[in-house]
């Protein structure tokens, strides 16, 4: 309600200040005009200009989009040009009823007064303004149209960027469980007849160790603290089959137990590390598992004695890459990834905010 109050205010104050402006402008006034007569023009041509002015904004609005969409150009425009016509007649010929009724026009000379000087002038002004704010209109309207389509576009390639986003994701998951599961599977078939014992508790923990990652496949990004439990499960699997080659320490500061990784990003780090630096040497190796805060950012790092290896030259489809497409998929250019290694120390460190905490 107030917004339309204002609005008819607004158009009172332009009717009024055009009507002044036309008086001086036009009506002949000067420092020695008697006011009167300025009061007395200017309040005519506010009456003809307000009246006019109304019917167009009641009118127009509602007719003009119809009429461009239903006819062609120019047909359109000179039927919009007939009805601004036909409304100044209208306008103008209700301020002489006003004026009648105020005693400033005798009734009887309402239609030879109306049909000389105030019809022109009303006429000439209705189509000026009103050819001008109905091109304003429909710019205004094909300008909107054009912004409603621009953010409709973006958002539905923004839907398209995080619907392909979740997909690769999902990708890169189902590469990663896999690897994992095979092999752990390997790992118990070799142990079936050396020591059944041995394979039967790793099958027990294999499939506690599934059981928690199945919960978590909803979320792409999970606590450290969960993620480290399926570290230390598979640490455990795969010290069934090494027995003492596989030595591991997990060293994890209590305050950023609760930042969020990507799931089976450690878990994916440490067995490479099983799979480089202990699996092919005779005497085993060594895994150390740490994680602390540091200048508003939490390191993860995983560090093992291994002869070392060469990241420039890992495949796509090695478990570092798949690390880093799923750190860049889930937390974007936050996160990073840092490999240094040599013979005998490598260190694989994911640097995170400290804030990090999964998505909706």
């Amino acid at each position: 309600m107030n917004r339309r109050i204002r609005f008819w205010a607004i158009i009172v104050a332009v009717c009024g200040t055009a009507s002044l402006l036309a008086q001086v402008a036009f009506g002949g006034v000067s420092w020695h005009t008697p006011w009167q007569r300025i009061a007395s023009g200017t309040f005519s041509s506010f009456m003809f200009s307000l009246c006019c002015s109304t019917l167009c904004i009641v009118t127009l609005p509602w007719l003009a989009p119809k009429i461009l969409r239903r006819f062609a150009a120019p047909f359109s425009w000179v039927i919009i040009t007939g009805l601004l016509a036909v409304l100044a007649a209208a306008g103008s010929l209700i301020a002489m009823l006003i004026f009648s009724m105020m005693g400033l026009v005798p009734a009887r000379a309402i239609l030879s007064v109306w049909m000389g000087e105030p019809l022109k002038v009303s006429v000439i002004s209705t189509l000026l303004f009103g050819m001008f704010f109905t091109v304003v209109g429909q710019l205004r309207a094909r300008l909107d149209a054009a912004k409603l389509a621009l953010r409709t576009k973006e958002r539905d390639e923004a839907e398209a960027r995080r619907l392909a986003a979740e997909a690769q994701l999902a990708s890169i998951e189902s590469r990663v469980q896999p690897h994992f599961l095979f092999n752990t599977l390997n790992s118990i078939a070799a142990l079936v007849h050396d020591d059944p014992t041995g394979a039967e508790r790793m099958t027990a923990q294999l499939a506690s160790l599934m059981r928690s990652s199945l919960d978590s496949t909803s979320k792409p990004l999970v606590s450290l603290e969960e993620e480290l439990r399926v570290v230390a499960a598979y640490l455990d699997i795969e010290r069934v089959r090494f027995v003492n080659r596989l030595r591991y320490t997990i060293d994890v500061e209590e305050e950023v137990r609760m930042v969020h990784v990507p799931r089976l990003a450690v878990q994916t780090i440490v067995e490479n590390s099983v799979k480089y630096a202990v699996s092919p040497r005779r005497e085993g190796g060594s895994i150390a598992v740490r994680a602390g805060a540091h200048n508003g950012r939490v390191e993860i790092a995983v560090e093992d004695d291994g002869p070392g290896f060469d990241p420039l030259t890992a495949s796509p489809g090695h478990g570092l890459a798949l690390v880093r497409e799923r750190l860049a998929m889930t937390l974007g250019s936050d996160a990073a990834l840092r490999v240094d290694s040599r013979p005998g120390q490598s260190r694989v460190a994911i640097s995170l905010p400290r804030g990090t905490t999964p998505g909706p």
